[in-house]
């Protein structure tokens, strides 16, 4: 039987007067994948933080947030933009997570092979990658230390749709070969619906948890988005076949 590795119960976040998630309850099972859906302003992002502890003052968090004893997180943030006169190079950046960690030096190798960092990228200095480029080198990061759980906060904002894809199907493999539990924020439903289990839909109107199937349905994502030729045209392809 699959074990839980996280439980979270009536979760409610708040920054003032303004609740941005109120009575929150859900679990994940290890392995899974759980894609996180909502408009803008719903607090995808906000929950990734609460999971994470890593809400600015003065936030205020109710409820519980359990995880796993055996639960090891990795976190790939939204935005994380570089500056471009850095002198560092990612092999440079991965190595000083390697010494903090105290983790052997072949941590490197091993990561850069399972995201496809080259030799040649290694050697390049963070300032002058691509998006693309620059998204693998933080999944790389992330994944030092040996996690088995990963999230992410929109992993492919502003990239192109070919590098989307690549991305995408790198974390799928990801998951796959390493057991990973994988909690995702992301707006490309049609994404959401191939590689997903669970989806969880963060809104004003209402919340919601299921499998893709039975969330990403043209009806329920028109009460939740208002918009629905925007937000569920690519995900109709999907049900059609």
């Amino acid at each position: 039987m699959p074990n839980s590795v996280l439980s979270v119960s009536n979760l409610c976040v708040s920054f003032g007067s303004r609740t941005v998630i109120h009575g929150l309850s859900f679990k994940l099972e290890q392995g899974d994948c759980l894609a996180v859906i909502g408009p803008n302003g719903s607090g995808k992002s906000v929950l990734l933080k609460a999971l994470l502890h890593l809400l600015p003052s003065p936030s205020e968090i109710r409820g519980e947030i359990h995880w796993s004893e055996s639960a090891r997180l990795g976190y790939v943030p939204q935005r994380v933009a570089p500056d471009r006169q850095l002198p560092l190079r990612v092999k440079d950046l991965l190595e000083a997570k390697v010494r903090f960690l105290q983790l052997s030096a072949t941590d490197v190798e091993r990561v850069a092979s399972e995201t496809g960092l080259t030799g040649e990228l290694l050697d390049t200095r963070l300032g002058i990658l691509s998006g693309g480029q620059f998204q693998k080198v933080l999944i790389a990061f992330a994944l030092l230390g040996d996690p088995n759980v990963l999230m992410f906060d929109e992993p492919t904002a502003s990239l192109d749709e070919l590098t989307e894809e690549r991305i995408y199907e790198s974390l799928h493999s990801l998951q796959k070969d390493r057991g990973l539990t994988v909690i995702l924020v992301s707006h490309d439903l049609s994404v959401v619906y191939r590689y997903a289990d669970m989806v969880l839909c963060l809104s004003k109107v209402r919340l919601c948890m299921g499998p893709p199937r039975e969330i990403l349905t043209p009806q329920l994502l028109e009460e939740l988005y208002s918009a629905p030729a925007k937000y569920y045209k690519h995900v109709q392809q999907h049900l059609d076949h």
